[in-house]
């Protein structure tokens, strides 16, 4: 009888190991099966239409990007950057002698000035001109925050200095104008507002504007400009509040 007993408790013994082994073995399929599933989402993520995604497979867009910019065609230069090569390559070698402006390893002097010409002449929006230039979102806004804080280094060199007209002038224009400071005279450009907003932004002449007022010296530089008010506002408003 005690026999029995212990066979019996052996074959339930036996029985119990087998199936916490079945177990484990279970739970082990089940976590490689899950661990190759993550590997497979994972690199599926990374493809793109099939192809890998690689920064250095970027570089001869980039390249191809800058070069249609600013040495494709002057005229293409113009109407994208808002002024020719040569002015762009001066301001490019401003930047870097005076203002201080490097080269980084992945992005020259040259795409940083375009990146911020762009971004000012067009408002160009960053998500919108990562795509063009085939950089990141961080990219485009560092670079963008670097030309800027350069130019606002070399505020005293841009910035034309007010000098009155002086007494012995012989200039046919200004000689009447001694101890003038310049010339004061405003002009519309056109926007885009709110729909709400259209009608303070109409002017007399039916375009929706904004009325800016400029002062220039002798020399054509500009020393003084207020731009924001609605092209509906009369100047008689506009001049108190220079």
């Amino acid at each position: 009888m005690d026999d029995d007993v212990e066979l019996e408790v052996l074959i339930v013994t036996l029985f119990g190991l087998v199936a916490q082994l079945f177990m484990e073995v279970n739970t082990f399929v089940v976590l490689m099966s899950y661990g190759f599933l993550k590997f497979h989402m994972h690199s599926s993520r990374r493809s793109c239409l099939g192809r890998t995604y690689s920064l250095r497979s970027k570089v001869p867009h980039q390249i191809e990007k800058l070069h249609y910019l600013v040495e494709h065609h002057n005229e293409t230069c113009k109407d994208h950057l808002r002024m020719n090569t040569d002015y762009f390559n001066r301001l490019c070698y401003f930047l870097r002698n005076l203002g201080g402006l490097r080269d980084t390893r992945n992005v020259s002097i040259s795409e940083q000035v375009a990146i911020f010409l762009t971004v000012l002449s067009h408002h160009t929006k960053n998500r919108v001109i990562k795509h063009s230039f085939k950089r990141s979102g961080f990219t485009i806004s560092k670079y963008f925050n670097s030309v800027l804080d350069t130019l606002l280094k070399l505020h005293t060199v841009l910035l034309a200095t007010l000098e009155p007209v002086p007494e012995d002038s012989n200039d046919y224009c200004w000689k009447y104008f001694k101890g003038c400071l310049g010339a004061l005279d405003g002009t519309y450009i056109p926007v885009k507002v709110a729909h709400s907003d259209i009608p303070r932004y109409r002017n007399r002449k039916g375009s929706v504007s904004v009325n800016v007022l400029a002062v220039c010296d002798q020399n054509m530089n500009f020393t003084f400009v207020l731009s924001g008010w609605e092209s509906s506002a009369a100047d008689s408003r506009v001049l108190p509040t220079t």
